[in-house]
């Protein structure tokens, strides 16, 4: 009998949705107008449904009335507070593109995320934790002390005109979010009904930025039909109703906190339970309990620090039933305390990427609590996913081939950039996710390794490509080679191998710092060796798991593969 070919495809007897974002909320408002929409505890915010409705309605109207125009590119650049959510409903309402920038970014990323889609618009806070935001802004736009609101003229950040403040008081060159509010007043939203007329599903809706292999970060840029199903599918998953209440750590930025929790929510009518503005176990623990949440989402690393935290056996945690546990591989032994110890006998697990909006694969509740670690579940509804060889062959079921996934969920392409776009979307629409993995002749799929040398560092994607590529702007660096060491804690830690140049000589701390000061925390290499060459074939290609074995036995650790 010849072998079964490693390809599945999603069934289902539910239709696609054909929403917009904003048609999306305005029937879920109208048929759910009394139930609790959104509760962000470290701002003391509740609305229900229809109060939602109502602010993202004054948002979007707001956005027109500032003079921004469909397709303008609107900035995020803030941990997780109630403007983000409102604007990430607001901005699509409105006919913009809401692009979302990691709150841990410096002014080197920051200004390549705003000038590389060409942000007419960003919204910020003035700080943030140890970040500065208006500072960091200010050293990029200087000119923005001296300029009237809405009428920025910057060098280095040509396309911006429009800075939106989350504080009470303006700064200069800036309005406020409650001065954005004001303006969304009648004519205004009778511009935004004009608007909203001529939208389409597939119009693109946001842009999240990935890095890859060839260094700087891509616009993966998505549509109201890419992120609206994905999150449609991943709360069906969950079996998502009214009436449950989930609790969301994981940052807005990512698709995590953006569409499998935010957007699931809103399609199913749920409550969105924001902690606090950045992830902190007491403080989630603490909503669970008070907002009695039935769901909660994190990443491995989050949920070992709340089960491992000191106060966690005096939470009633006897409300959650769902979630899910996604970023990076889950440990048995931790999936088991939270099926037992925090009653989430129905958490999930979930894969996918940034440019198919994001899950293709997840488990569901009724798969054995194995399946539910040692495989990432079966494919999504509506969505086909096959494994290839080098020649680009399907490989049989039980043979190890390259990821590929197919349907509504692969993004329109990355922002302005048709090249690299084609690397990963081949002429028949198949995105090529560069993870090696197996399927099962159950369709039950496992991710086995990388293509590419992506490290996952506490649920954050990694890109040594892009460390390495900034590393050579140190003076005293003349080769560098980054790659992934496996951490207890965090899945895997960022480890540089640097050759300096002849004569110089630095520390790990010089190297630390430099990264520190421009790059964000969880991209500043954790170990840093100074090496005189690097292992390489005959041919010249660098060997970096020969490096990462080296680390491996230096730092005393059991040999595991990476991936």
């Amino acid at each position: 009998m010849e072998a079964m070919p490693s390809y599945v495809h999603g069934v289902s007897v539910k239709p696609l949705l054909g929403d917009t974002v904003g048609s999306l909320l305005d029937r879920m408002a109208a048929a759910y107008p009394q139930q609790p929409a959104l509760v962000v505890r470290s701002q003391g915010v509740r609305m229900n449904y229809r109060e939602f409705h109502a602010e993202v309605e004054r948002a979007a109207a707001g956005l027109l009335a500032l003079g921004l125009l469909r397709g303008d590119r609107i900035g995020i650049w803030a941990p997780n507070r109630v403007e983000w959510v409102i604007l990430q409903f607001a901005a699509p309402k409105a006919g913009l593109v809401l692009v979302n920038i990691n709150p841990a970014y410096r002014a080197h990323e920051l200004e390549h995320a705003l000038n590389h889609v060409d942000c007419r618009a960003l919204v910020l806070p003035r700080r943030f934790r140890t970040s500065r935001y208006m500072d960091v802004l200010g050293e990029l736009a200087p000119e923005l002390a001296h300029a009237a609101a809405g009428a920025l003229r910057a060098a280095r950040l040509p396309g911006l005109r429009e800075v939106i403040l989350l504080d009470d008081v303006a700064a200069p060159g800036t309005h406020t979010w409650s001065q954005l509010l004001a303006a969304g007043d009648g004519s205004a939203i009778v511009r935004l009904r004009e608007v909203e007329r001529d939208l389409g599903f597939d119009d693109a809706v946001n842009i999240q930025f990935t890095s890859g292999t060839t260094g700087t970060p891509k616009g993966a840029t998505l549509t109201h039909h890419n992120i609206i199903n994905n999150a449609y599918s991943i709360g069906e998953a969950m079996r998502l109703t009214e009436q449950d209440r989930l609790c969301i750590p994981v940052p807005f930025y990512h698709c995590f906190g953006m569409v499998l929790g935010n957007l699931a929510c809103v399609t199913h009518g749920a409550c969105m339970v924001i902690p606090g503005e950045g992830f902190d176990a007491l403080a989630t623990l603490e909503a669970v309990e008070a907002e009695r949440c039935t769901g909660l989402h994190g990443v491995p690393t989050m949920f070992i620090a709340e089960l491992e935290h000191a106060q966690f056996h005096r939470f009633d945690l006897t409300s959650l039933r769902t979630g899910i546990m996604a970023g990076s591989p889950c440990p048995i032994e931790v999936m088991r305390r939270v099926v037992s110890e925090m009653h989430m006998d129905q958490v999930t697990i979930a894969y996918g990427m940034t440019e198919t909006s994001p899950v293709s694969f997840q488990t569901v509740p009724e798969d054995p609590l194995e399946r539910r670690v040692d495989s990432v579940g079966r494919i999504h509804p509506h969505l086909e996913a096959k494994l290839v060889d080098e020649q680009g062959r399907t490989v049989s079921r039980g043979a190890v081939g390259e990821l590929c996934t197919r349907g509504y969920s692969v993004m329109l392409g990355y922002w302005g950039d048709e090249a690299r776009t084609r690397e990963v979307i081949d002429a028949a629409s198949w995105m090529h996710t560069g993870d090696l993995a197996v399927l099962d002749p159950d369709g039950y799929c496992s991710i086995v390794g990388r293509l590419k040398d992506m490290i996952i560092r506490g649920g954050e994607n990694v890109y040594p490509r892009e460390i390495e590529e900034f590393l050579y702007s140190h003076p005293k660096v003349q080769d560098v080679q980054v790659f992934g060491v496996p951490d207890a804690k965090l899945g895997e830690q960022v480890c540089a191998w640097v050759r300096l140049r002849e004569g110089s000589s630095a520390s790990e701390a010089e190297i630390q710092d430099y990264c520190r000061h421009r790059l964000a925390y969880y991209k500043v290499p954790h170990y840093v060796r100074f090496v005189d060459a690097f292992p390489m074939t005959v041919t010249g290609k660098i060997q970096k798991y020969l490096m990462r074995d080296a680390m491996l036995k230096e730092l005393g650790l059991p040999f595991a593969p990476s991936g």
